[in-house]
Formats: C-alpha cells, sequence, structure tokens
C-alpha cells in the first residue's frame, strides 16, 4: 500500500473555531500519515482550538496566525512551511469534519499515478443532507471555472485536495478567505497543471459542523475574482491557448466589419443584452449564439454584450429582476436582502424573479439597441446593407 512518503507529501489542515471536530480530524488523520507531516494552521481561534491543539504540540506541526486571517492566508501559510520543508505535494483538508480521513489512501494513490497533477476529491454533492448554498454554490463555481479554464470539474469548492507544490514556489497568490481555492486552482490551470478528481465521501451532521462561509460577502469577494480571472482569461489565457495571429485578425475585423450597418451592430448588442439577463443561467450562450449565426448578427458584439452577467454584476441582476417583478407579482422579497444573497431568496421568489428578469430583460434590448445604435451613428458613417 502506498504512502504519503511515496509522494513526499504532507498533510495541510486549516481550522477556525472547529472545537467539537477538530480532535477527532487530527487523530485519524495520525493514524495514516505519519505525524510528522502534519502541518496544523489556527487561524486565530476563539474557541477551544488552542487547548486541543496543546495536546499534539510535540507531535505535529502547529502554526498560528494571531488574529483570524481567513482560510486562504492559512493555507498560503501552510504552501510556504511545506516548501522550506521540503515537501513536493500537500493534500488538504478541512477540520470541520465534512471529509473522512481514511479518504486521504485515495488522493494519495491518484497522486502518485499522476504525478505533478492536481487531486480533486469530489463529493457527491446531491446526496441527503448536503446544504442547499453549498450544492448551489458549487454549480455556480463549476461553471466559472470552465469559462475561465475550459476544463470541466465535478467539484471545484472541495477542500480535499493534493496540490504539487513546485509550480506554488514561484505563484504569489494574492486572495486570503474562501475564494483563494479558487484562485489556485484557476492559476494551475493556466500553467497547463493536470487535474484529476477522485470520488470521495462527505458528511454534513449539522449537530457539529460549524460552516465559516457567509452568503452575502464571501459571495461577492468570489464573485470579484471570478470577474478578474474571467477578464484575464480573455486577455491572455485564450489567446495563448487557442487563438493564433490569424485568427485574431479574423475575431477583430467580425467587430469592426466596416461594411455591417450600424442597425445590425446595434440589434446584436441589444439581443446580445437580452441574453445576459435572461433567467436562462447557464444557457444563455448555448441558445444565443444558435440564434445569433441564425439571424446573421455580429457574433463578437453579441458575445461581448451578453457578459453583462458576470458574476459581480449578478447579484444585481438578480436584486433588480426582483424589483421589477414586484411591479407584476407580490413576494416577500425585501431590498436589505440585496446584501444577504442566496439561492433561497430566488427560490422563494421565483415567479417574481421570473416576471421580473424576463420584462428587465426586453427592457435592457431597448435600452441597449437605442443608445448603442445613437453612438454608432455619432462615430462612424452608416454603411449600405449587404
Amino acid at each position: 500500500m502506498l504512502t504519503i512518503s511515496d509522494i513526499q507529501g504532507c498533510i495541510i489542515i486549516p481550522t477556525y473555531n472547529n472545537e467539537k471536530t477538530l480532535r477527532r480530524v487530527v487523530l485519524e488523520v495520525m493514524t495514516i500519515v505519519p505525524k510528522e507531516s502534519i502541518i496544523i494552521v489556527n487561524d486565530g481561534s476563539t474557541d477551544s482550538t488552542s487547548e486541543i491543539l496543546n495536546e499534539f504540540e510535540n507531535q505535529v506541526l502547529i502554526l498560528k496566525n494571531e488574529q483570524n486571517k481567513g482560510k486562504g492566508f492559512s493555507l498560503r501559510k501552510g504552501f510556504k512551511k511545506a516548501i522550506e520543508l521540503g515537501f513536493e505535494n500537500a493534500i488538504t483538508i478541512d477540520s470541520d469534519g465534512q471529509h473522512y480521513p481514511e479518504d486521504i489512501q485515495l488522493i494519495i494513490e491518484k497522486g502518485f499515478e499522476n504525478k505533478g497533477a492536481v487531486i480533486m476529491g469530489s463529493r457527491n454533492m446531491e446526496q441527503d443532507g448536503v446544504p442547499q448554498k453549498s450544492s448551489f454554490g458549487n454549480k455556480f463555481s463549476n461553471f466559472w471555472f470552465k469559462i475561465e479554464t475550459w476544463i470541466t470539474l465535478p467539484d471545484t469548492q472541495t477542500g480535499f485536495r493534493l496540490y504539487p507544490l513546485k509550480p506554488l514556489r514561484k505563484m504569489h497568490l494574492f486572495t486570503n478567505k474562501f475564494e483563494l481555492e479558487i484562485e489556485v486552482i484557476v492559476r494551475l490551470a493556466w500553467k497547463n497543471v493536470k487535474f484529476v478528481p477522485v470520488q470521495i465521501r462527505v458528511k454534513y451532521d449539522p449537530d457539529e459542523r460549524v460552516s465559516h462561509f457567509r452568503p452575502g460577502r464571501d459571495f461577492f469577494r468570489i464573485s470579484v475574482l471570478n470577474s478578474i480571472l474571467v477578464t484575464f482569461a480573455l486577455i491572455y489565457y485564450y489567446p495563448k491557448k487557442f487563438l493564433s495571429i490569424e485568427t485574431l485578425k479574423l475575431i477583430k475585423h467580425e467587430a469592426i466589419k466596416p461594411e455591417e450597418t450600424n442597425l445590425k451592430k446595434a440589434f446584436s448588442i441589444g439581443f446580445g443584452f437580452f441574453m445576459g439577463i435572461i433567467p436562462l443561467w447557464g444557457f444563455q450562450l448555448l441558445i444565443g449564439i444558435p440564434l445569433a449565426v441564425l439571424f446573421r448578427m455580429n457574433k463578437v458584439l453579441f458575445i461581448a454584450s451578453a457578459n453583462i452577467s458576470i458574476p459581480p454584476m449578478i447579484p444585481l441582476i438578480i436584486y433588480f429582476s426582483l424589483l421589477t417583478g414586484q411591479l407584476f407579482v407580490q413576494g416577500n422579497f425585501e431590498h436589505s436582502q440585496l446584501l444577504d444573497f442566496s439561492s433561497a431568496v430566488v427560490q422563494n421568489n421565483i415567479q417574481q424573479y421570473f416576471i421580473g428578469a424576463t420584462v428587465l430583460a426586453i427592457l435592457a434590448f431597448i435600452v441597449g439597441f437605442i443608445l448603442s445604435y445613437l453612438f454608432l451613428s455619432a462615430v462612424r458613417k452608416n454603411s449600405t446593407p449587404q
């Protein structure tokens, strides 16, 4: 049977106020890997975490943040120490009890078979007991990871992973909270690091598990990060991966198209706004691009304007959709819920949201069409229709 020494790896356990589960997790991990391979990062816990860790003081390596800095900061600290100690791989596991430490063996075996790869523990997010917000958040994250990297993964929010440390040595990570787990895998993907998912078990026990994920603020931070990553993907990753100079010239010509009328360009932009807002999340481009081709619209302008639904805009689009829907359907949505947005807000006001989003999409089409047509008429001469 393979051991963690076969992959020259260590275990990193970030923890913050998980006193109900921490001791059990550490003890179970110690039965699977050598104590000298375990790094625990106490992220400024205010409960009895420090007292619990004192029991393991002379057995495992314990790092501490004097104040709560965030999971991402703790992981970065763990990576740095692991690199200093000469490890080549680091397996991360959460301390909230949702993971089964016995599955470390699965991660080790996959890591040995796929040297240099990121091994992602894949949870079954459809099983009973999985919080609805976790399932929604994971699907949301999977979608944007695919957009940013062109890689499909079943679980991009898992905390149970194996990281190859070599590509992290020269990588300056910027984020400190939960969003670091997105930043690091996207940037590793941009370095052409291989990703391998492996099925793991998961347990959500409401009596002992404590989640520190705050839907409002953390969702907003993740959305901002995804917006930045998508921008860099469009500017850097996509051209490098897919595009030749000739292809770039074709895209530029498609966007400008001197022979194309202002009317057609404005219609393409307005239609992009419409498809970006219409409540068909995940399918806007899948449906919109064939329609743009069918009606001979400007595909580049359509796709650009359809990206009105980039992550930072999504809460605002949903918020204004719900407000618009209130004109037609009375729900229980309150204005203050913009700051504490979660999937439950939409689910509890689904009819109001659907009607409001449809009306908002139509208004966006009209306004986008008129403003872009006026702008194009002012800056370029109209052309003869082809």
